[in-house]
């Protein structure tokens, strides 16, 4: 059985597993009534944060489609850095360069991470809900030619402080059955139902190129977590915090709270005897590899991720923060 390579990450390059097309990241859309409820209210939580905010409107995004416009989309590498003279990360806020391990980890990072709680990604309760974690199945399957013993995980997350809303995190875990010992994990992402098993072109999904490792695999529902839609900020795990109310401006979304659900499962994964815990990986496509390196930068017990597409913001994020 292979084992995954010790790595220091300081940023995670894209990378798309074969057989992975987008729709395996992808939730199904509610019923049209339902779709457009959820759409004024995102707008309506949206307008309500952005009042909060003194914000009165937001520039447009790049227009891809007009040469003319003025926020065409920029193809010109010469112009591509508007911004050359960013903050040098090994230099403290009072000035001081960081010059040892112990000055990056004990005063240098906690001020990256202060401002990203602050400005981007918000800031998850000191006090965030224990998780109680239960095996609802057990089956015996096979995929491709390798027989594997999958398990059906709930994460129950104590709502003792407001019972009016349930959150349970629904992990799905796949492990070799001829397994002799524990074994590196890759979780993602996804959802069940098909979402995440195939893909497009010939060839192995990415799931038996783990098993041909001796690895197992993992599949994480983001929206067991958090609903992925304004309309939902008053339920899920950032509900529950909030026993029900409007977030605060410096609240944490739901990328961060994709992310410390994440954290929960490789709880999980550390009493399970079948799992390293030491050689989990994660790996996202879209808005979920930006959840995937959010989890990244914040928990370093993650051994490695795999991401795809994740654009702008957390990219950045890791390559400041991520260091092992």
């Amino acid at each position: 059985m292979y084992k995954m390579t010790t790595v220091s990450v300081i940023c995670v390059s894209l990378i798309i597993l074969p057989g992975h097309g987008a729709l395996a990241q992808a939730p199904q859309r509610p019923a049209s009534n339902s779709w457009a409820q959820m759409r004024r209210l995102s707008a309506e939580d949206h307008k309500r944060m952005m009042d909060l905010l003194g914000i009165k409107s937001l520039r447009p995004g790049r227009n891809g489609m007009d040469p003319k416009a003025a926020n065409y989309a920029n193809y010109d590498e010469s112009k591509a850095n508007p911004y050359p003279n960013l903050p040098d990360p090994l230099v403290l806020k009072d000035g001081r360069k960081v010059t040892t391990a112990k000055m990056w980890w004990d005063q240098r990072r906690p001020e990256i991470v202060e401002d990203f709680d602050r400005e981007i990604y918000g800031r998850v309760p000191r006090n965030s809900p224990k998780v109680n974690w239960q095996v609802t199945s057990t089956t015996k399957e096979t995929n491709g030619d390798v027989p594997v013993i999958t398990k059906q995980l709930v994460g129950h997350v104590d709502n003792s402080s407001y019972p009016a809303i349930t959150v349970d995190i629904q992990v799905t875990l796949s492990t070799p059955a001829n397994a002799t010992g524990p074994v590196p994990v890759i979780m993602e992402f996804g959802f069940g139902g098909g979402f995440g098993r195939t893909g497009r072109g010939d060839g192995p999904g990415w799931q038996q190129q783990v098993l041909a490792r001796g690895w197992g695999y993992a599949t994480i529902r983001p929206n067991s977590i958090q609903a992925d839609s304004g309309a939902g900020l008053n339920q899920g795990i950032i509900g529950l915090c909030n026993k029900g109310q409007s977030r605060k401006v410096d609240d944490w979304g739901a990328l961060r709270a994709w992310a410390w659900g994440a954290g929960r499962a490789l709880d999980c994964f550390e009493t399970d005897k079948s799992v390293d815990a030491r050689q989990v990986g994660l790996e996202g496509h879209s808005r979920y590899g930006k959840a995937t390196l959010v989890a990244m930068a914040y928990d370093q017990r993650f051994a490695i991720a795999y991401v795809s597409s994740s654009g702008e913001g957390a990219p950045v994020f890791c390559a400041v923060i991520v260091a092992r």
